[in-house]
């Protein structure tokens, strides 16, 4: 699976406890200059996910190469930019300290580190608590110095454990357009989350968790046009008369189930066994005026929930088809 355009690649990595299985079989590739985001709910395994990555914690079996043919390690790490879900900072030192700590962490001289701390707490707007503790700073401001230290020696690849958790919208957009700023500059971006709306707006490739499993992955582009031709069409009439009468003939076959309807629009979910040009058809044979027809790109909120129900729906069928062979 790795390739020189990859900074992570992860191979059928599998992680225990016990007899608890907390990752099994992963695979995924996270192409260099992408955003990639790690999704799932509490407990899927995104952050046991990272914490190999970053050499944490070591795989049971699998393979993970980093930024060409690394392991996760020493080598590996001086590369690397980590957001830890439980934050790690030191709440008695001071900012500026605490970030030239970091920097000299990552191999920075003590001068150049207090340069890029000074830079990085301006480009958050903190630069006025640079002398305060860090347990004086609220915890949004407590984070945003988290980001400067995983950013102050200019990572190849950034890794983020849920890094908008518990911020407030301002300070989300800061960090999100931090994040672009870093693709834009060739970097790759590798974070987890279960807030679909910002993975949403930043995302190149998404790989959905539930449970330790692999439940979908791809360029989000792809996945939702994937989903988008499974048959959910928006409708927008004429006039309300031409709406009217499309629901009482046309939409109200069974061809269709409405999903909603509003004054301007109607969406319709397709049928099994039907098409949209079927349905297309039906409109124009019935003489309805229409101003809009077209698939309806589902929101990756809607692909998670619906990939994570299917997961559970098959696991649930297997327990019961395991239980039934078994009495």
């Amino acid at each position: 699976m790795n390739n020189s355009s990859s900074s992570v690649s992860v191979s059928n990595v599998t992680k225990k406890y016990g007899d608890f299985v907390a990752v099994g079989d992963l695979s995924f590739e996270v192409k260099t200059g992408s955003v990639y985001g790690i999704l799932g709910p509490n407990g899927a395994g995104k952050t046991t996910t990272l914490r190999m990555i970053n050499d944490i914690l070591m795989p049971d079996s699998g393979e993970i190469r980093l930024l060409g043919d690394l392991r996760p390690g020493m080598e590996a790490a001086q590369r690397i930019g980590y957001l830890p879900e439980e934050r790690g900072l030191y709440p008695k030192m001071k900012v500026t300290e605490t970030l030239v700590f970091f920097g000299e962490l990552r191999g920075l001289g003590r001068k150049q580190a207090r340069k890029q701390a000074g830079l990085w707490l301006e480009r958050l707007k903190i630069q006025d608590w640079h002398d305060n503790k860090v347990q004086d700073l609220s915890k949004g401001m407590q984070q945003k110095v988290q980001f400067a230290a995983a950013l102050i020696h200019d990572p190849e690849l950034l890794i983020l454990d849920e890094p908008w958790s518990g911020l407030d919208p301002i300070n989300a957009e800061v960090l999100k357009d931090i994040v672009l700023a870093q693709k834009d500059a060739g970097k790759t971006v590798l974070f987890s989350t279960h807030l679909m709306d910002q993975a949403e707006e930043i995302c190149d490739s998404v790989c959905i968790m539930a449970r330790g499993k692999l439940a979908l992955e791809g360029k989000l582009a792809d996945l939702k046009r994937d989903a988008a031709s499974e048959g959910v069409v928006q409708l927008a009439f004429a006039s309300d008369e031409e709406q009217k009468r499309a629901l009482a003939t046309v939409l109200a076959s069974e061809m269709v189930k409405i999903r909603t309807t509003s004054n301007a629009m109607v969406e319709v979910q397709l049928q099994d066994g039907h098409e949209s040009g079927e349905l297309l058809a039906e409109l124009v044979k019935e003489r309805l005026q229409l101003r809009r027809f077209e698939h309806r790109s589902p929101s990756l909120h809607e692909i998670f929930v619906n990939t994570v129900g299917q997961l559970a729906g098959t696991e649930v069928a297997e327990r019961e088809e395991s239980r039934g062979a078994r009495t």
